[in-house]
């Protein structure tokens, strides 16, 4: 299996490429078209803003090479944000993203609690067949470090709850993503991947 880690230039990319690695899949971290589009599976990790991130990946190119994958992609935290329409953490305008999945990012509604949302919270899943669930429970916990999210919607395939309900999965099509870190999540995280792997 060839698995790239796409480089986005602006991600934390050497504890995403540890935790395939513990998988025993040996990834590739590359912005080459031919690369990336020759893969059998695809992460878009990322971190930081995604103003930042939407520029650096202007710079590379990598908009519309992301938009022409065909194969299993995840969006890891981030990289979850950027499959959206926009997102709304600029205060003066909405940030145009890769608008793969009809729904946007916004700040997260906690009312007191604090922000961002850091630390361990519960998984939750209607459908208990979908492949990335396997052996996955309802109530696990994953670790997040976020302050925006995208809204429960109709792609939403699994939600948490930080002061109201967020989409913490999301997936249409080809294209799967996560809010929370799954490489910082113990066993729990690392099944996830595995399940992305070797059952999407």
């Amino acid at each position: 299996m060839k698995l790239v880690i796409i480089d986005t230039g602006c991600a934390n990319l050497t504890s995403v490429k540890f935790a395939i690695e513990r998988l025993g899949i040996t990834p590739i971290i590359s912005d080459n078209a031919d690369e990336i589009l020759s893969a059998d599976k695809l992460i878009l990790p990322g971190v930081g803003t995604a103003e930042f991130a939407i520029n650096e990946m202007n710079k590379k190119g990598l908009i519309p090479i992301i938009r022409q994958i065909n194969k299993p992609l995840l969006g890891i935290c981030l990289g979850m944000q950027l499959l959206g329409e926009y997102s709304a953490e600029s205060q003066t305008h909405n940030i145009s993203t890769l608008n793969l999945i009809p729904n946007h990012t916004q700040k997260l509604d906690v009312g007191n609690l604090p922000l961002p949302h850091m630390g361990w919270n519960k998984i939750y899943f209607d459908d208990i067949s979908h492949p990335l669930f396997d052996g996955i429970k309802n109530g696990d916990f994953i670790y997040f470090v976020h302050s925006y999210a995208m809204a429960v919607n109709d792609y939403t395939i699994a939600t948490c709850d930080y002061g109201t309900p967020f989409s913490a999965m999301v997936q249409k099509d080809n294209f799967y993503g996560m809010q929370f870190h799954p490489e910082k999540s113990g066993k729990i995280g690392a099944r996830l991947l595995q399940n992305f792997i070797e059952n999407i």
